[in-house]
């Protein structure tokens, strides 16, 4: 789950990163010609693989993989848009649910369905038959705590929406802008489905009277003003309650040396978000050959079962193992808030508009 989210790249710092920096267009084939040996992917902060993985790929296509990694997923979206007439690359990835119209309006991609998209489970399709986007991956954006400050404060951490805006939780949390971050949209839009289009905003202004604190993006807030994560002890962090995912926890298990018995932090089930994923054949690849390529080996078994213990994501495939750590330690939430596409196109950038001038100003 795209500052995403998503994730957790300073506390997996040392996991070796296929590919290097790209230069805008640096495919040396000519626009669509398909003839360069190189395809270039965009993403953002937190795209993540392991070198044996990419290498298979490297060695089956014959295509040597170049990531430009480009911010936030909400910055590397808009980026994406403005650069579309000569874009940086050939594949997309990132683009979640929550921006996922922004997108597709501003014609960023062009159709491709992958081979073994018939593996994809059906709750992640979207777009038809136009299949402008394939689902990579999935996860919940959600309340983490840190359970130290909780025990020696005996107070129990917050279970739901509802509980943060009581008083005993006053200036404990930080979310991110909603207008820039991935987890921060998406923890605006949970609010929105658990208290519609009528309520969010009484919600929020709840919220505000009770201190939350909104930092630019996830490293931030998850690095720096949260209490419970590795990186935000270091910072001094004082929020023991950030907006982050349902897979911080095993990232702070299976990152830490010596290896705890039990994760440092949980998850506020009642405060979860779903989150999706995508990849696109960017409209103007110069390889697009190479993209389609590298967009079936993403829905392929062997990436999306690398996937959970390098960008701490869900693969969205049938048949796809899931390390037993990560499911212990990172379960998805039984009941996450939802929100069809359609919805999220219709009021997404008025929400966040009115949520800037209510918690913003």
């Amino acid at each position: 789950m795209s500052t995403t989210k998503k994730r957790l790249t300073a506390v997996v710092v040392g996991l070796g990163m296929a590919g290097t920096l790209a230069a805008c267009g640096s495919s040396d084939g000519g626009q669509g010609s398909g003839d360069s040996k190189t395809v270039t992917l965009v993403s953002h902060d937190s795209w993540a693989v392991s070198k044996e993985v990419i290498a298979a790929f490297e060695k089956q296509s014959g295509y040597k993989v170049d990531v430009l990694k480009d911010g936030d997923a909400g910055q590397a979206v808009n980026k994406a848009i403005l650069t579309k007439d000569n874009p940086q690359g050939d594949v997309f990835f990132g683009v979640d649910n929550t921006l996922l119209s922004r997108a597709l309006d501003n014609g960023l991609f062009q159709s491709y369905e992958p081979k073994g998209s018939d593996t994809i489970k059906a709750e992640y399709r979207v777009d038809g038959d136009r299949h402008r986007v394939t689902p990579i991956d999935t996860g919940d954006i959600c309340v983490n705590y840190d359970k130290k400050y909780f025990a020696d404060h005996d107070l129990e951490p917050p279970k739901s929406f509802d509980d943060l805006v009581k008083p005993q939780y006053k200036n404990l949390l930080v979310t991110e802008n909603a207008s820039a971050s991935s987890p921060g949209l998406g923890f605006l839009l949970g609010t929105a489905a658990a208290y519609g289009d009528k309520g969010w905003e009484g919600y929020w202004k709840k919220l505000k009277a009770n201190g939350v604190k909104v930092v630019d993006g996830w490293e931030q807030a998850y690095n720096e003003e949260f209490s419970g994560s590795g990186s935000g002890k270091k910072a001094k962090g004082d929020r023991p309650l950030v907006v982050s995912y349902a897979s911080s926890p095993p990232a702070e298990v299976l990152y830490t040396k010596p290896k705890p018995t039990t994760a440092p932090t949980g998850v506020a089930e009642g405060t979860c978000f779903r989150q999706v994923e995508y990849a696109g054949l960017l409209d103007n690849a110069r390889n697009s050959k190479g993209g389609k390529a590298l967009l079936d080996f993403l829905i392929g078994k062997r990436f999306q079962e690398d996937m959970p213990l390098n960008m701490f994501v869900y693969p969205v495939t049938e048949g796809a193992q899931v390390p037993a750590d990560f499911v212990k330690y990172g379960p998805q939430a039984k009941d996450p808030e939802t929100m069809d596409p359609a919805k999220i196109a219709d009021h997404r950038d008025q929400w966040v508009k009115s949520w800037t001038s209510l918690v913003l100003k």
